[in-house]
């Protein structure tokens, strides 16, 4: 299983962008996946969960309303589109799934809101 992040990097408040997670090694069709964060200091948090049909399961309180979780499943591929960026939203974003009992995380994108 290999999960690869991108898409990360610095913007102004008030700002967008699009977090891509390319997924090999494994039946993406068949798996939800999730999206998650940490920022310095804190905890990693669960941001948005998708289900292996589709449907957006989870979004944290935090980001309801700006953030919206998608997939491609043709692409392998599971997105973060977040709009609306706040200073709080600056973190490290990590893709996530859970393969057959085992838990998988790729190596993180950075997220940096500052004017």
């Amino acid at each position: 299983v290999q999960l690869v992040e991108s898409g990360g990097g610095l913007v102004q408040p008030g700002g967008s962008l699009r977090l891509s997670c390319a997924a090999s090694g494994f039946t993406f069709s068949n798996y939800a996946m999730n999206w998650y964060r940490q920022a310095p200091g804190k905890e990693r948090e669960l941001v948005a969960t998708i289900t292996s049909r589709g449907v957006r399961l989870f979004y944290a309180d935090s980001v309801k309303g700006r953030f919206t979780i998608s997939r491609d499943i043709a692409k392998n591929t599971v997105y973060l589109q977040m709009n609306s960026l706040k200073p709080e939203d600056t973190a490290v974003y990590y893709c996530n799934t859970a393969v057959l009992g085992s838990g998988y995380w790729g190596q993180g994108t950075q997220v940096t809101v500052s004017s």
